[in-house]
């Protein structure tokens, strides 16, 4: 099989494409990335000189350049992790976020149309599904309610997918999953700054109260899902992806503080963004039913682990572009 992978030189990208090629040997992956800010080819150094990987620049938004690449080699499936996720950038302009995750995400599934290739996923987010109250989860069939611009982009990709499938047959399916952490995160997301910041004793921002929830699951746990839902995932579903680790933004940065021996008189409480969603949680019931797929990681373990490879991976946070971004909690 040859999967089209686009956006793996981002930080879930990148975990994925590392996680295929280690745990299958009759794939061969063609990374589709523009390199933009947040891709990152040092994510991919391991596995960079493995003969079933190629590497190709693009923008997603190019349809030459894509169906070029359909084209070239031969392209049996397509993993559409491209995007722009931030939502604090969404809210400053949205243009970018309309361009890749709704023309981006249309002109991959009339790529994949027109090359008539076997398997599409579209991978998107629990953001799409709007806040919770205090109790209750997202399930598959929730409807969606968007706060932001980058939430409302994804979810305008999700409507695109389901309806090339019902329309011109395009057997895409999407995945929606909780908030990811681990290894390669580009410092702008809660974990990676709040831990840069506390390894350099700088102030740990904390919008509002800190006390929004959000289910985190590690990035290796996320890829485990996708592969299963690449090869065994129903055309025309969707599929929620969630680990049941709820965790108010409180307890992530004193679990980080605990962890790194640094004192809570770091935290920060900065203004609360516009469109702050409450809490996250998601109901991934069918798939543990389904695919018998189940979290392995805990929060505590994972957490230590991140934690350790950006205490020993130092070089990879490049001053020069990540120094205007550890002063505000971005998530």
């Amino acid at each position: 099989m040859k999967i089209f992978v686009t956006g793996g030189a981002g930080f879930i990208g990148s975990s994925f494409v590392r996680y295929v090629l280690r745990t299958r040997k009759d794939v061969e992956i063609v990374n589709f990335d523009l390199l933009t800010y947040a891709g990152n080819l040092r994510n991919l150094e391991e596995i960079a000189d493995d003969p079933r990987y190629q590497f190709v620049r693009g923008d997603i938004a190019d349809p030459k350049k894509v169906g070029q690449v359909f084209d070239e080699y031969g392209i049996d499936a397509a993993v559409n992790f491209a995007a722009e996720t931030h939502v604090d950038r969404s809210i400053a302009d949205s243009a970018p976020f309309i361009r890749s995750n709704v023309e981006g995400t249309r002109c991959l599934l009339e790529q994949a149309w027109r090359h008539k290739i076997s398997r599409y996923v579209q991978i998107s987010t629990d953001e799409v599904y709007g806040s919770l109250g205090p109790t209750g989860s997202f399930r598959e069939d929730s409807p969606l309610d968007p706060s932001s611009p980058y939430s409302a982009s994804k979810a305008a990709g999700d409507l695109l997918a389901l309806a090339f499938h019902r329309t011109y047959g395009v057997p895409a399916l999407i995945t929606r999953c909780s908030n990811n952490y681990g290894p390669y995160q580009f410092p702008e997301k809660l974990i990676p700054v709040l831990i840069t910041n506390a390894m350099e004793d700088k102030p740990l921002p904390i919008y509002g109260d800190g006390m929004n929830v959000r289910e985190w699951i590690f990035a290796d746990e996320h890829s485990r899902a996708v592969l299963i839902a690449l090869e065994h995932g129903v055309p025309g579903e969707v599929y929620n992806i969630g680990s049941g680790h709820e965790k108010t933004n409180l307890e992530v940065v004193r679990e980080i503080l605990r962890l790194l021996g640094k004192p809570e008189s770091l935290i920060q409480f900065v203004k609360d963004r516009p469109g702050h969603d409450r809490r996250y949680s998601i109901d991934c019931s069918r798939i543990r039913r389904e695919w018998r797929w189940k979290p392995e990681i805990d929060f505590t373990s994972g957490l230590a682990a991140t934690i350790e490879w950006y205490q020993t991976h130092r070089d990879w946070l490049n001053p020069a572009a990540h120094r205007n971004l550890k002063d505000s909690l971005l998530e």
